[in-house]
């Protein structure tokens, strides 16, 4: 029986599409999934093109494969996502024992291209961007827990001038409602009680309802609340342009969707949004989490910044920084900028120099922290709704589950309750998880 090994670099769009390639191929090919790369008959990795020197560490990665390659004549080497649809046949000029490279949006066509290489020994690429035809061919979903993530749109419009997003991605192009209900019923049907839907820009969905009108995103969520089995809905990544005060409302009339919303802003200086191309100000932004908070009081916020932007002054990071404390951010993806070729950035006078964007990164990484440490110590003492998902690691006497704000709860309680909601105190905060104490499960009576 042959073995698929596959690296998976970036973010949860990457890890959902990963899952739909490794459920592919065990259909169509009965590959079976191997943790050893050095055992596989097929080697793959699925590329991310935000973090700096994407391709230096793709490079690398393959060079580490190349001897694997050596000793297996037989053994595929395949680069996918975006540093694939970015780089395209230059990946097989500087290292010609790769064999395959897909898109984002091809890696559906991956049985096939394995099979094309194996009849004729010729490298394969296919970096094309055949709108969702990938999701008709994803076989039924498999989910290894009680959450799951469901696409519901791809790509992106906003050509963000740091972006290289809709140039491997595409452009925003959104899956019908049919199609999503489908497959989150089908999740519920298998005991998954949270779902995540995924998007690069996921308020920005626009699909086909079940009367072939127009859906926008806030009708999408009323809709995915009414689906029996599912009790906790979360989304990413969001747009601020595209938070209509229509999707405000959800917050305010579905208590499924959680109180803990990924809003990335990337800068807190108008000037440097405005040279991002951003489309939002900082006081839209504002206006935004003060109408959430209206709402939902208890609601916390997370987002993204990009760290020695060209242009950034002192100033500017310093806009950055007070915007911080006054949203009272609880986490981050925070990067220091590097340039993606083929953006409009990468034309701009980069004048801040490593060592200030390093600095620069500690002190806004290490704000947030705090803001996150005292986030988590406002818990202690209250009662939080838990999934549970699974054994403590340290300890298999627990378990352990997730709150709505993403934190670790671990816990004395029976694997009984593994894909349960239960009520816990939290007793306290010990940096990585949260402690607490079981008072009641669903459908049961309180603990004593």
């Amino acid at each position: 029986m042959k073995k698929i090994y596959i690296k998976t670099w970036g973010c949860q769009m990457n890890e959902y599409d990963s899952s739909k390639i490794i459920e592919l191929l065990k259909k169509t090919h009965n590959y079976v999934l191997t943790t050893k790369p050095e055992n596989a008959d097929v080697l793959l990795l699925n590329t991310c093109s935000v973090r700096e020197k994407a391709q230096e560490k793709l490079f690398h990665q393959l060079g580490r494969w190349k001897v694997f390659k050596q000793n297996k004549k037989n053994l595929i080497i395949g680069v996918g996502g975006c540093v694939a649809s970015q780089e395209g046949e230059y990946i097989i000029q500087r290292a010609p024992y790769v064999d395959i490279i897909f898109g984002p949006q091809t890696l559906h066509r991956l049985p096939k291209m394995i099979n094309s290489f194996y009849d004729v020994r010729i490298p394969v690429v296919d970096i094309s961007f055949p709108k969702l035809e990938k999701f008709n061919y994803f076989p039924k979903v498999i989910p290894k827990g009680y959450s799951a993530f469901v696409s519901i749109m791809e790509g992106c419009n906003k050509y963000c001038t740091f972006c290289i997003v809709p140039y491997t991605r595409g452009e925003e192009v959104s899956r019908s409602v049919k199609e999503i209900s489908l497959e989150i019923i089908q999740l519920a049907s298998q005991g998954v009680r949270e779902i995540t839907l995924l998007g690069q820009n996921v308020n920005a969905y626009r699909g086909i309802n079940f009367n072939g009108r127009m859906c926008n995103f806030a009708t999408l969520l009323r809709h995915i609340s009414k689906i029996e089995g599912i009790d906790r809905i979360r989304f990413i990544t969001s747009h601020p342009i595209e938070f209509s005060d229509e999707l405000i409302e959800v917050y305010k009339d579905v208590d499924k969707l959680v109180s803990f919303l990924h809003l990335p802003v990337q800068s807190g200086s108008d000037r440097i949004l405005k040279l991002m191309k951003r489309s939002h100000t900082v006081l839209h932004y504002k206006s935004i989490v003060n109408k959430l908070i209206q709402v939902r009081p208890d609601i916390q916020i997370s987002s993204d910044f990009i760290v020695g932007f060209p242009g950034e002054t002192i100033d500017d990071f310093n806009q950055t920084m007070h915007f911080i404390m006054d949203i009272n951010f609880d986490m981050s993806f925070s990067f220091v900028y590097s340039a993606r070729p083929g953006t409009p950035a990468a034309d701009l006078s980069d004048e801040v120099k490593k060592e200030e964007k390093k600095r620069r990164l500690y002190l806004l990484q290490n704000l947030i922290n705090q803001q996150s440490r005292r986030w988590s110590d406002r818990m202690v003492g209250t009662v939080q709704r838990v999934l549970v998902d699974g054994l403590s690691n340290k300890d298999i006497k627990q378990i352990s589950g997730k709150t709505e704000n993403n934190r670790i709860v671990t816990f004395n309680g029976s694997p009984d309750n593994i894909g349960k909601f239960v009520d816990v105190e939290i007793v306290s905060n010990n940096f990585n998880a949260l402690k607490g104490k079981l008072l009641k499960i669903e459908n049961e009576p309180d603990i004593l």
